[in-house]
């Protein structure tokens, strides 16, 4: 937000110089732009200044206890006092200890720093401090001491300082704590970003208009950045331990805005575009119907006539599609694909893996060949490939994976592009299959639900359709966590399934055993189970089989050809096989919550009740306990999603940092939830009113620094 101080070096402030500076570099900090975004981790409250004779100690703190982690526990104390003494104390081992000895007529308390001599010369007999710290029972002899507290030199007068002789920052207030780096302290760091802000606040300005400020109840940015480094004296210690304080939500607000106007300028840019205007008339849709065994969902059909609807207009289609595992998906992808071929347009289906993409074109072949048209496969293993048919237009509907995006593909007429599982590629990828054609509509799909405050930033430049609910017939799947005391339990119930007719997956988190890992094996799994179950088909299949030996299993395990089939997470996403019924998965605590839900969708996409096996081995982390609670409280898509943001956070869930995004480093998106939905409301209104932010040059300015080199913004023409 502070361009202008952007290209000035931090080298240059008071306290700093070269070396400093290449220290600061460590930090991310290497203009007065980023020192003055450097914003404290957390707070310490030095406000309560007392006399001497009332600090306390607590009653269970003995000298040389081990204080709890981060000292949350042990309240600071702040004493204002004279040095009456100070010294250096031999240790052993040539180690020295520098000792002040402070009175302010109440009492006496000593302050001790280890291994730091120099500090000597910091203070002079007479002066006054401030100290802050924990207060301990005296090593030696009776009395109180601090170790290694915080200190203020304040003056030689006798009394407190007033405003205008000296600004205390490190205590007798509420001090902000950075991290720190080696040769580089805290303290220091204080000190640096006091000088920054005191030599360069006049000259930050505001870019966000003042009228958002006032309704979204805003302070201005000054005040902002001042009140994050140093809060005032009356601000709430609570509030700031949580990121809520009014300064804190205003840059938290500043970052959401600006992620938020880029997507609406990316939006906006996009809507202006020429794109194509498919007229079909609908006719191989209405043949597709006609020939399925079962009747769209009210929430197909929703999402079909949204899709339809972008298809329709001039200007290019940009719809996620989001639905559970099993809500169908797939049936309005072909959908959108048969009205771009009958338009006289080609369809591109790109998935993340060749088991999807595999997948996909054995379930949609024989309907596309029935309808006569041309599909065809390509992935990286398949070394035929009809690349002249593809770029003179001969072929209808190209399913593949990320070989759809090498230079060499070429298509004749692309109009259509469906994307499966679109955090596994990023926007760049997205991108690059765009420039394959004039702007072809863009259809994506995920089966990984998304919670709302997330679809908002990854996919807010997008219109979005839900389908939230499954085919008839379909039951959730419930899930049920068992220990491996169990494990004769686990035998009886595959059995049992298998005695009734269904199929069975088993998962295991790694391929083989490592000296490095206790964890169980695939390979060894299936050779277990073949002696478990002698009389049962039992196979494996794991990533590092050839594609086609990976498909030829999953061919007989969905024929009915295998009864159990043993595998890693290769089978997470995308495998259809409807009579497959009970999924078992080994070493569940180790797998992530969406992962887990994944895998669970991999059966009950038939008729037969299916149902999950986490099988857990102790002993279990906070996390993952969580992580299983919510597997077996629910199967609802959406509600595992919002736990699994909850859990893991904005960075890692979804693949936040590989999607092209800009990164966030003050706002969350869950703890900012209602910031975000005002950003966006306030970001896409002022998109509608000024789509070049002409009336705006400043705000314009920031938000193209704001996401360089991830998106070309405001294209000239």
């Amino acid at each position: 937000m502070v361009k202008d101080l952007s290209g000035l070096s931090v080298q240059y402030i008071k306290g700093v110089g070269p070396r400093r500076a290449a220290l600061l570099k460590r930090l991310g900090i290497s203009t007065v732009r980023d020192a003055l975004y450097y914003l404290p981790y957390r707070y310490e409250d030095r406000r309560d200044i007392r006399k001497i004779s009332e600090l306390g100690t607590l009653p269970s703190l003995k000298y040389g206890s081990l204080l709890p982690l981060g000292g949350c526990a042990v309240p600071l104390q702040t004493a204002l006092g004279r040095v009456i003494a100070k010294g250096i104390i031999k240790l052993r081992g040539n180690k020295k200890l520098f000792e002040l000895t402070v009175s302010d007529g109440s009492g006496v308390i000593k302050a001790k720093w280890f291994n730091q001599p120099f500090m000597q010369k910091r203070f002079e007999l007479g002066s006054e401090v401030v100290l802050s710290g924990t207060v301990r029972p005296a090593y030696r002899g009776k009395g109180l001491e601090m170790e290694n507290p915080e200190y203020e030199i304040v003056s030689d007068e006798g009394a407190l300082p007033t405003a205008e002789k000296h600004v205390m920052i490190h205590t007798g207030r509420i001090a902000p704590v950075y991290r720190a780096t080696e040769g580089l302290s805290s303290r220091q760091l204080r000190g640096i970003i006091h000088s920054v802000l005191e030599a360069h606040m006049g000259e930050v300005n505001d870019p966000v208009p003042g009228e958002i400020l006032r309704r979204c109840g805003l302070p201005g940015l000054k005040e902002s950045i001042m009140g994050c480094h140093f809060p005032e004296a009356e601000a709430d210690i609570e509030s700031l331990a949580a990121w809520q304080g009014d300064c804190q939500r205003r840059l938290s607000f500043d970052e959401l805005f600006m992620l938020e106007l880029g997507l609406a300028a990316i939006k906006n840019s996009r809507s202006r575009e020429k794109g194509i205007a498919f007229g079909a008339g609908g006719d191989l849709i209405l043949r597709l119907r006609q020939s399925l065994p079962f009747s769209l969902t009210r929430g197909q059909e929703k999402a079909v006539e949204d899709i339809l609807g972008d298809m329709k207009a001039p200007c290019p289609m940009n719809r996620l599609l989001q639905g559970d595992v099993g809500s169908g998906k797939t049936v309005c992808a072909l959908m959108a694909m048969l009205f771009a071929v009958e338009s006289g347009y080609q369809a591109a289906l790109m998935a993340p893996t060749e088991i999807l993409a595999g997948q996909h074109y054995i379930n949609m072949r024989k309907i596309i060949l029935e309808l006569g048209l041309k599909v065809c496969l390509l992935t990286g293993s398949i070394k035929e490939r009809p690349l002249d048919e593809i770029a003179e237009g001969k072929v209808d509907i190209v399913i593949g994976t990320h070989a759809l995006i090498e230079e060499g593909i070429r298509f004749g007429r692309l109009g259509l592009a469906v994307i499966d599982e679109q955090h596994r590629f990023g926007v760049r990828q997205r991108s690059v299959l765009r420039k394959k054609a004039h702007n072809p509509d863009i259809l994506i799909m995920t089966a990984t639900p998304i919670p709302r405050t997330l679809a908002m930033t990854l996919y807010g430049d997008l219109d979005c359709s839900v389908i939230d609910s499954l085919p008839p017939g379909r039951t959730p799947v419930a899930a049920t966590v068992l220990s491996p005391a169990e494990k004769s339990r686990v035998y009886s119930i595959i059995s049992e399934e298998v005695k009734s007719g269904g199929q069975v997956y088993v998962v295991y988190p790694v391929i083989e055993e490592s000296e490095k890992t206790s964890l169980k094996s695939a390979i060894l799994g299936a050779e277990a189970m073949k002696k478990i179950f002698p009389a049962l088909r039992v196979s494996l299949i794991h990533g590092r089989l050839r594609y086609e030996e990976r498909e030829a299993i999953m061919m007989d395990f969905k024929r009915g050809d295998i009864d159990i089939l043993v595998s890693t997470t290769v089978i997470e996403v995308g495998v259809d096989v409807p009579n497959a019924s009970l999924m078992v998965i080994v070493h569940a605590e180790r797998f992530g919550l969406s992962q887990l839900h994944q895998l669970r969708g991999r059966v009950g996409r038939g008729m037969r009740r299916s149902r999950c096996i986490l099988l857990a081995y102790a002993p279990l982390g906070e996390e993952a306990q969580r992580r299983l609670d919510v597997m077996s409280r629910t199967s609802d898509g959406f509600e595992v999603a919002e736990e699994d943001l909850s859990i893991r956070g904005q960075g890692e869930l979804m693949g936040v940092k590989q999607s092209g995004m800009p990164d966030l480093r003050v706002a969350d998106i869950l703890r900012d939830a209602g910031l975000l939905e005002a950003a966006r409301k306030e970001a896409f209104n002022l998109f509608d009113k000024d789509p070049r932010l002409e009336g705006f040059p400043e705000l314009r300015s920031c938000l193209e620094n704001f996401w360089k080199g991830k998106v070309e913004l405001f294209k000239t023409a």
